[in-house]
């Protein structure tokens, strides 16, 4: 999903005892056609969390029978889209004629590098009854040495990601490594996605990064005296002994990493060199991406400049 135009607006961490929480990010809305998400980053005060550069929430939102998710074809370079569902399925379809349905609790990694063009839409199936979707979708800027590697697409189902239980928390490692496990995911730089479900009460300690966030998908929890509500970022130093707890049931996603140095962000396209965005601009604009295989008719436009 894409249509970067817009950035959230950002409240500080109100209280000086909470040393550990450096920022909170509230996100808005954004109009992507036919349905909205809550967009995270980038944040006017907040460009990125390591390697994380886009953050989107989308739904829970339910459809009506007839009617879904219809993302058309679009571009991307230098980056690579990282998208994870709760609820719901969507049809990735992409240039190097990758077809596959994504399903909850999958990690599916788009390698944009030097050019991609992907669509994102409901199968027929489950369009045909009232449905729901529920998930984010995540970009990671690529060091420099790897923007412009061969396209590639990654798909590891629910069953290739490790889970385990933390002090009674469910806990999956999406990618990179936390709590003593791996994920089998392939990153490019030190990058951490953990996704944790707990119980009102129930504790969980923070794992160590360069940079790290948490966003409350469900739910809501504190740190210290400092409540992180629904649907809200926060930002937290590296200090080690930040540990939360979940004041109702809670899902939250917790991203970091290593930064990999000032990106450009213009519309799909995310660079290390804005001359290379200038390039893709007129590449789209002309009509030289790769088409999508079995999804040649339509295509999102270049946004006016």
């Amino acid at each position: 999903m894409s249509n970067l135009t817009a950035d959230t607006s950002p409240a500080p961490c109100a209280a000086l005892h909470c040393a550990a929480l450096e920022l909170l990010i509230e996100p808005r809305d954004k109009d992507l056609g036919g349905f909205s998400v809550r967009r995270v980053l980038p944040a006017a005060r907040r460009r990125a969390v390591g390697p994380w550069v886009f953050f989107d929430h989308m739904g829970p939102a339910e459809f009506p029978a007839g009617e879904g998710i219809d993302v058309r074809p679009h571009p991307h370079i230098n980056l690579a889209t990282v998208t994870y569902l709760f609820e719901g399925e969507i049809l990735h379809r992409d240039s190097l004629g990758s077809v596959q349905v994504i399903t909850p609790g999958a990690i599916n990694l788009m390698l944009a590098g030097s050019g991609i063009v992907h669509s994102e839409r409901q199968p027929p199936a489950v369009r045909a009854s009232t449905h729901r979707a529920h998930g984010l979708q995540l970009w990671l800027a690529l060091p420099e040495q790897d923007e412009e590697v061969d396209a590639a697409f990654y798909h590891h189902p629910a069953s290739d990601i490790p889970a385990l239980e933390v002090d009674g928390v469910s806990v999956r490692i999406l990618m990179g490594s936390a709590y003593g496990l791996t994920s089998p995911v392939r990153t490019f730089a030190e990058t951490l996605y953990v996704e944790a479900s707990l119980q009102a009460g129930q504790s969980l300690a923070l794992p160590a990064a360069t940079e790290r966030a948490l966003y409350v998908v469900e739910g809501s929890l504190g740190v210290r005296d400092q409540t992180l509500p629904e649907h809200t970022m926060a930002v937290f130093s590296p200090r080690k002994d930040v540990v939360l707890q979940a004041t109702t049931a809670s899902r939250i996603a917790i991203i970091g990493g290593e930064p990999v140095g000032e990106r450009h962000l213009w519309w799909n396209f995310v660079s290390s060199r804005r001359e290379r965005i200038e390039q893709a601009k007129r590449d789209w604009q002309e009509g030289r991406f790769p088409k999508v295989p079995g999804d040649e008719d339509e295509y999102i436009p270049l946004p006016e400049q």
